[in-house]
This record gives C-alpha cells, sequence and structure tokens, in this order.
C-alpha cells in the first residue's frame, strides 16, 4: 500500500469520552482503480450526510468517522472490505473496545455487512444499499441490521435488499427494512428523512 494510496478517516464528531462510534463507509462502483479524493461523489455524499448528523450524534456521546477508500471500486471486495477492517483496528488503537455502528451507502453498505463479524460492531445502518443475490449475510450473524430503500432506486435494487433483510434474519440477525418511498439512489430528495433515518437508527444500534 503507497502512501498516497492509503485508506483515510476524518473525524466529524470526537466527544471527549466517547460512548460508541458511528463508522460511515462511503459508495463506489462494481470495478474501478481510481484513487478517492475529495471530488469524489460518493465521498462528498457521505461527507454531505456526516456534517448533517454529526452534532446530534455527537451529543449523544457518539464520535463519527468516515472512511476515504484507497480506491473507488468493489474490484471484488477486497480493497473496500480490507480498507474497512483498517478502520476497525484504528478505532481499537485509539479509542479501546468501543461499540461500533457501521452506517454505510451503496457499496458502503455492502462493505458494511461484510465486516459486520468484527467483534466491535454492534450492527449496521444500511442506506440504499448494494446486496446483490447470494451476497453472505453470515457475517450479520447475533448482529442487528437496518436496511433503507427507495421504490425508485434504479442503481441498486429494494428487491434484493428485502431478500437479504429476510435472510439475515434467517442466521440470527435482528433485521429491519424501511421502506423510504418514492425516492432513488443518491439520497438527494427527502435528504432530511434519511438524514434522521441515519442518526436515529445508529443512535438506536449503540444503545
Amino acid at each position: 500500500m503507497t502512501h498516497q494510496h492509503a485508506p483515510t478517516l476524518t473525524e466529524y464528531a470526537s466527544p471527549p469520552v466517547p460512548t460508541g462510534l458511528v463508522l460511515m463507509l462511503h459508495g463506489g462502483k462494481d470495478r474501478g482503480h481510481e484513487v478517492v479524493d475529495e471530488r469524489s461523489a460518493s465521498w462528498r455524499r457521505s461527507a454531505a450526510m456526516a456534517r448533517s448528523i454529526s452534532g446530534d450524534l455527537g451529543e449523544a456521546g457518539a464520535a463519527v468517522w468516515l472512511l476515504r477508500y484507497r480506491h473507488r471500486g468493489w474490484n471484488g471486495g477486497a480493497g473496500p472490505v480490507d480498507d474497512a477492517r483498517w478502520a476497525l483496528q484504528q478505532v481499537r488503537e485509539r479509542l479501546g473496545d468501543l461499540p461500533v455502528v457501521l452506517l454505510g451507502h451503496s457499496m458502503g453498505a455492502r462493505t458494511s455487512a461484510a465486516v459486520a463479524d468484527d467483534p466491535l460492531v454492534r450492527g449496521v445502518v444500511a442506506l440504499a444499499p448494494w446486496f446483490p443475490g447470494g451476497e453472505s449475510v453470515a457475517p450479520l450473524a447475533g448482529k442487528r441490521l437496518v436496511a433503507a430503500h427507495g421504490s425508485r432506486d434504479h442503481i441498486t435494487s429494494p428487491r434484493a435488499t428485502r431478500a437479504f433483510v429476510e435472510r439475515a434474519g434467517d442466521v440470527g440477525a435482528e433485521a429491519t427494512y424501511v421502506d423510504m418511498g418514492r425516492v432513488g439512489h443518491y439520497m438527494l430528495r427527502r435528504i432530511g428523512r434519511w438524514n434522521e433515518v441515519a442518526r436515529e437508527r445508529s443512535l438506536e444500534l449503540l444503545g
């Protein structure tokens, strides 16, 4: 891993003595080795959400960190999954065994579900998630999952998300589907509602 391609973490809320941490994971695409920088639309969308929700989360005692992956693509999973596991190790080294909720959008939701087996992770809040058919639900065993999806999402499938939630329940996850109504993938309509779900469900899972 070269220095300029290392994953990075941006802190949006840092309570003096945090009682939990919300680790945000942004979206991406199926394949792509472009470096994720500040111009990335996916990263910027999650950063905007982080700015909106971090005040309330911080007041409630939760730290808020946003991970920026090394590369834009899922690329078979290795890249973003490795980056997310690196971020969880940073939590351990800097804050100890703090309960973590993973708050992921699109590919970030898929990444969150893949690393939910980490002992720090209490649960996953998945926004407009990318859960292909056949995606493993095993890492969510014994964890909590809230998946929110709009019916007008033509990038990722709300039907596939419902099926994933059902299968997660079969492995012992406490899994909930939230219908966001007639909205699309990028969380640009009903922004307040997306922020509310992100904030309230993250706090609920941390609690």
